[in-house]
């Protein structure tokens, strides 16, 4: 009797001993669970259906897809309203365009490789793209046939510049900056997708020739630096982007409906981009590009930037994998040590303004924005994607919140804050 003790002591000693030394051990499956065995409010998660069914019934959005998740377990998982503008019932499977939130897995994957040594982030991007070995500023536009004077840069870009929106790069279809949209459309340099059979490498590559917003490292400027990053990881790791994301980050983690582009047997599952319309919801239609894109064309461009479509529990596996300090399911994508750094303030004061501060894949909340109220604790980290997707990632409640939608246009959707203050509101332990 006395020996079982002893064994039993033993074992509850070496069990928290381990825990202690691999954080997120104890929570790293991300499998189902009863809301109340984690903290959660049942109650409170009842009226964010209410929430979501009001938004659809008021013509806010046409459907959402919706998951929470604490403690490394799923207590909220649904689908509500359409998937399409012919009235398909929206299924929790469905799969989404990520748009921007593909960005974080792309500092990721950047991330990976800097761990095993192949550069540091305050590198040259030239170093490895020569292309950028003689960046420029834009100086003066001409309006009448969109060519452009420029100066030379004081600073090179590097890759940190990259990961944080301060290499002075723009964005083409979605700059602030008229000039810059018809600079980038002119040199043919693809915008976030296409249908066309265009390589990453191609694009960056007139990207390179292109003038820049402001010097290197002097602002925050939203920009396709995740896209030439995508095309980094080409040259340093010896394979296709897309290769890459599927060997070292979705594989391990078992994001089996992430893509850039849908095998045809998962093509049905992909959900519509919808406007609205005097007539209701309608397929959104655009000029800049094709919003079929996942689905049809060459699929040959794979944008680190805005490309990957998914699901919302694959979304879930990445961002749990950072709650627990790097791994899931024991399979360690990064250490924690590296994403302390990945969470850590890049940017200072060129973006935020107090509320949150920039790392190198997310918006981070800070102190302030803690005690603003609504959006979680310090260190929640977050972002969106441009057909109006959400996520957030609270490390101190081990909450996870994601709001799927595919929109274009919407202007008076509300979910997406109501759906975070409701999320945070529901914890009651």
């Amino acid at each position: 009797m006395k020996r079982k003790l002893l064994l039993l002591i033993l074992f509850v000693a070496f069990s928290a001993e381990l825990i202690a030394q691999n954080p997120g051990l104890h929570n790293s499956t991300l499998s189902q669970a009863e809301p109340v065995s984690v903290g959660v409010s049942p109650q409170r998660l009842e009226k964010i259906d209410k929430m979501i069914q009001d938004a659809i019934a008021d013509n806010e959005i046409p459907g959402a897809v919706a998951l929470i998740a604490r403690n490394g377990q799923i207590v909220y998982h649904k689908a509500f309203g359409t998937a399409d503008a012919s009235g398909r019932k929206l299924k929790k499977d469905d799969i989404f365009r990520l748009a921007s939130q593909s960005k974080a897995i792309t500092a990721t994957a950047v991330m990976i490789l800097w761990e095993e040594g192949k550069f540091q982030l305050d590198d040259p991007i030239s170093k490895y793209i020569p292309e950028f070995s003689e960046p420029k500023i834009l100086v003066n536009f001409n309006e009448k046939d969109s060519t452009f004077l420029a100066k030379p840069t004081e600073k090179q870009i590097t890759i940190r510049h990259l990961l944080t929106h301060t290499s002075g790069l723009g964005y083409g279809i979605i700059d602030g900056d008229e000039r810059m949209k018809k600079i980038y459309q002119k040199a043919g340099v693809t915008d976030l997708f296409t249908t066309k059979p265009i390589s990453i490498e191609e694009s960056v590559k007139k990207l390179a020739e292109l003038p820049l917003h402001h010097e290197p490292g002097e602002r925050f400027t939203y920009s396709e630096g995740l896209d030439v990053l995508g095309y980094l990881i080409e040259k340093v790791s010896g394979k296709s982007f897309d290769v890459f994301l599927k060997e070292r980050i979705f594989e391990p983690l078992g994001m089996n409906d992430t893509y850039f582009y849908l095998p045809e047997n998962k093509k049905d599952r992909m959900v519509q981009v919808q406007q609205k319309t005097n007539n209701g919801w309608t397929k959104y239609t655009s000029t800049n590009y094709d919003p079929d894109y996942p689905v049809k064309g060459a699929k040959k461009f794979f944008s680190g930037g805005a490309g990957l479509s998914g699901t919302a529990v694959d979304y879930a596996k990445f961002l749990q994998m950072y709650l627990n300090g790097g791994e899931l399911n024991g399979t360690r994508i990064l250490s924690r040590t590296t994403i302390k750094s990945i969470m850590g303030d890049q940017t200072g004061d060129l973006w935020g303004g107090g509320n949150k501060h920039y790392g190198l894949a997310f918006g981070v909340l800070t102190e302030k924005g803690e005690a603003a109220g609504g959006e979680g604790s310090t260190g929640t980290f977050d972002w969106g994607g441009y057909f109006n997707t959400q996520y957030f990632a609270d490390p101190e409640e081990e909450v996870i919140g994601i709001l799927l939608k595919q929109t274009r246009g919407q202007d008076n959707d509300e979910t997406g804050w109501k759906f975070r203050q409701m999320v945070m509101a529901s914890v009651n332990d």
